[in-house]
């Protein structure tokens, strides 16, 4: 077998050393030649080689400097350690050591293997010494170098510990930035209605008596009209927060799907007459999901919202509500007939959008909130959530979660729409 020696700077798979890299391997800093200089000096040894778990390189360090071995045996030197932090020239395994060595071209008069443990004792690498001195390694020695990489090792727990300290940080800065942002324009798009709300209202107080009938009839559609749309943006930035704050109650249990369908249509046929849309729910009486109910109404409700909203409106218009097994998941579709989307539409469909969403086949307005709630709900619930759609064809959401465990019977209550928790 041959392996191939290099300098630092020439080492190419460095990405995946990133143990080494956080030991500071190609920094000013570099804790790995650190722990060379200590270690041999400690030993009174001139050769070593160290490596850690997962990563491609040896790390040898000689009296002329430190390179990398590109090639490991196929055999793992840490079975030969038999649940010994050591390998002496007493240890059973000794000779597999050498024999370790020599498949790197290693020729050595004596070797010591010291096994690298996580302090939760796991394994994270190994390091071995070797040099052509004939004398053994004293028993001292190797007892202070043990307690060495001991401290070590929690050296690069703490660098772990740090990392990603501070990768969470980082993206903690990211999504607070991200939510001041988004806030900030959301509270511009509550204060915008309220202008009209108040000059409407100031209108009817201050000046009812010069106003007609069709005049006061279409300041009174307005206010309603607007007054609502602003509600529901209201209830839905709500609930998003509560939803990205944690403070949802998770609460599953089996139940009937076609429960929530029941409601969901209940809720939304006037809607659906109004806009002279066809709404077919068509979701099997025995299927059975594990889910939170709550949830799962205001799921599909929204699903079905957004379709009603997008469907025309000259009688043409469908949006079916299906379900059917799959394997051990229940798969939940809901398709319409409507306007459908561009790809460049549903890239990022699923986040909450700082812009108002685009307006339905009736003019109708939403916050841009309400998939990224399903989105929020769906993996809550340990299911997935994904989209299709093609321009003036229509839109597909297919919604993926576990069936009914068979522990349990399916949960089967009458919910009217008035007690469903909706979005």
């Amino acid at each position: 077998m041959t392996f191939q020696r290099l300098e630092l700077n020439q080492v190419e798979q460095l990405s995946a050393c990133r143990i080494s890299l956080l030991l500071g391997l190609n920094a000013e800093q570099n804790y790995i030649e650190q722990f060379f200089r200590f270690s041999l000096r400690l030993l009174n040894c001139k050769k070593a080689l160290l490596t850690f778990n997962q990563e491609p390189y040896f790390w040898h360090r000689c009296p002329e400097g430190m390179t990398a071995i590109s090639f490991k045996p196929s055999k793992h030197l840490k079975q030969c350690f038999a649940k010994q932090q050591i390998i002496n020239h007493s240890h059973p395994s000794y000779q597999n050591l050498t024999n370790y060595l020599k498949e790197l071209n290693i020729e050595c008069s004596r070797a010591l293997a010291v096994h690298l443990l996580h302090p939760d004792k796991t394994s994270m690498g190994f390091a071995v010494f070797f040099d052509d001195d004939a004398a053994t390694f004293e028993d001292d020695d190797i007892q202070l170098l043990l307690d060495y990489c001991s401290t070590f090792m929690q050296q690069v727990e703490l660098k772990f510990n740090y990392e990603e300290l501070n990768e969470l940080y980082e993206q903690q800065v990211a999504i607070n930035s991200s939510k001041t942002k988004f806030f900030s324009i959301i509270s511009h798009d509550l204060r915008a209605p309220f202008h009209g709300l108040l000059g409407f209202s100031e209108v009817l107080a201050k000046e009812r008596e010069t106003l007609d009938e069709s005049s006061i009839q279409n300041i009174a559609d307005y206010l309603y009209d607007t007054s609502q749309s602003t509600y529901n943006l209201l209830e839905s930035l709500l609930t998003w927060a509560m939803a990205e704050g944690g403070r949802f109650v998770y609460h599953p249990i089996n139940f009937k799907l076609r429960q929530v369908s029941n409601i969901v249509c209940d809720v939304l046929h006037t809607l659906a007459l109004k806009k002279n849309i066809e709404l077919v729910n068509d979701v099997p009486d025995d299927l059975n999901i594990y889910a939170d109910i709550n949830m799962m109404t205001s799921v599909i409700q929204n699903l079905v919202s957004n379709a009603l909203k997008f469907t025309d409106i000259d009688g043409s218009g469908k949006v079916f509500i299906e379900a059917r097994q799959a394997d051990k998941n229940i798969e939940i579709t809901v398709r319409d007939t409507g306007l459908g989307m561009t790809e460049k539409q549903m890239t990022n469909l699923f986040h909450p959008r700082i812009t108002a969403s685009f307006k339905g086949t009736a003019g109708e307005k939403g916050a841009g909130l309400g998939l990224s709630l399903c989105k929020r709900f769906v993996e809550i619930n340990q299911g997935k959530i994904d989209v299709s759609s093609k321009e003036g064809v229509g839109t597909t959401f297919k919604v993926l979660l576990p069936s009914a465990q068979e522990s349990h019977e399916a949960h089967v209550e009458h919910y009217s729409s008035a007690e469903a928790k909706l979005v």
